[in-house]
């Protein structure tokens, strides 16, 4: 079995091939081709990627390329984890939102919208690449802003099968099991409890843990509601958290307390884009060491907790055609009632060897409906701006946009967008 990771130079590989490496046993995985544009980040991150690899016996073989075509070319799986513009255009993400007095972050609001701007066209390359070199490949997408990007493909490469993947619903599953440990003074192994999550991805609210089929909701409330209200300076107001019965997605936080958050930005430098630079250059540092044959402990300020699991076991249960339930971002079908049915949503999945099949599910109360289906307009414009190089598209997705500028300020945030990223946007620039 061959796998194909694009944007192989990136500092979570050595995470990845960690979580290979660990399911040897049932992934018989035999090529893993590491695929980036930037032939000297290649050469580290691959070189220490392949002395992890022979540590652990070398069970598969690591190849390192800048081609496209032959990373790709019959592989069963086609991981996504690229930047366009790498760490220095998610810098600029972040100080165009600041400039305007928006929210200045790399998936959300405007410094989201010039990643998917940058980022679409790329990812539907891939797509056709595969087409042609892979088909039947399952295209797995890590690259943010990810359910916008498999907004994108599931409408321009629909006979290509992609799947959107985020860390977050793992992360908080973990982080509830944690809890309940503590209420119920036992362990609870991860496989036996499933999160029920619905919305966008970064939009998105927890509502339900089943253990072994039995609902702990009402006991995950109850303690989590007590840890807010014990909070001096909680994370949540616990009158939102009550009311609404369940857990925001963090990333909501950018919403419902903006000024909280853009409070906070007005203190940089240094955003965190400036943070991981430096997290990075000493990453790459220890990667380069030639005796390094096991991550760094520093691997973990980079963000990204439980990668490997969501990466490897995602594909184990694809392959293995186990039926396993996964939070993942996809067209939900009609899974939702009422809700356009090729929307594509982040929300429990049966994952088998036949796809990936959205869990029907009760939608959201308009309490949270109501944003999830602005920003899934917002979603729907990005999409056809980036396709076309639409400036009036992605003019009425700013326009659109919760987080965006006055109707009066869109011209000229939208103008500096295209402008910082003109190196990056051609479908914008091709005839002026």
């Amino acid at each position: 079995m061959k796998i194909a990771v694009i944007g192989g130079g990136s500092t979570y590989t050595p995470e990845l091939i960690n979580g290979f490496l660990e399911r040897v046993s049932s992934l018989p995985l035999t090529e893993l081709w590491l695929m980036d544009v930037l032939p000297e980040r290649l050469e580290i991150v691959g070189g220490f990627a392949q002395r992890m690899v022979a540590a652990k016996g070398a069970p598969f073989a690591v190849h390192l390329s800048t081609d496209l075509r032959e990373a790709v070319r019959s592989a069963r799986y086609v991981i996504t984890q690229l930047r366009v513009g790498w760490m220095q255009a998610r810098r600029e993400d972040e100080y165009l939102g600041q400039r305007h007095g928006l929210i200045g972050q790399e998936t959300t609001g405007v410094g989201g919208m010039a990643k998917a701007l940058r980022t679409i066209p790329v990812v539907l390359n891939i797509a056709q690449t595969m087409r042609e070199v892979a088909p039947g490949a399952l295209l797995v997408n890590f690259t943010n802003p990810s359910g916008l990007i498999t907004e994108a493909l599931t409408r321009y490469a629909p006979d290509i099968p992609s799947v959107g993947v985020c860390n977050v619903a793992i992360h908080t599953k973990m982080e509830l099991l944690n809890g309940l440990k503590e209420r119920l003074g036992k362990d609870i192994p991860p496989e036996r409890a499933h999160l029920n999550t619905l919305g966008l991805n970064h939009l998105s609210w927890h509502r339900g843990l089943t253990i072994d089929g039995e609902e702990m909701w009402p006991l995950v409330m109850e303690g989590y509601l007590a840890h807010l209200k014990a909070e001096t300076e909680p994370e949540w107001d616990p009158r939102t958290v009550e009311t609404l019965g369940m857990i925001p997605n963090g990333y909501l936080q950018y919403y419902y307390y903006t000024e909280r958050k853009l409070a906070a930005q007005a203190k940089w430098p240094p955003s965190r884009a400036e943070r991981v630079m430096e997290i990075e250059k000493q990453l790459l540092a220890q990667y380069a060491e030639p005796d390094r044959s096991e991550p760094p402990e520093g691997l973990m300020q980079r963000g990204g907790a439980y990668y490997s699991t969501v990466a490897t076991q995602l594909l184990n249960a694809h392959y293995n055609n186990l039926g396993e339930v996964h939070v993942v971002n996809v067209p939900h079908r009609g899974a939702v009632p009422g809700w356009p049915a090729d929307w594509v949503l982040e929300m429990p999945c049966i994952v088998n060897r036949e796809g990936i099949i959205p869990l029907p599910a009760e939608p959201l109360p308009l309490a949270c409906f109501g944003l999830l289906a602005n920003v899934k307009a917002y979603e729907l414009l990005t999409v056809e701006a980036a396709v076309h190089g639409n400036r009036d598209a992605a003019y009425q997705a700013l326009l659109t946009h919760p987080l965006g500028p006055a109707a009066d300020k869109v011209q000229a945030v939208l103008d500096d967008m295209l402008e910082t990223n003109r190196a990056y946007l051609p479908q914008f620039w091709g005839n002026r």
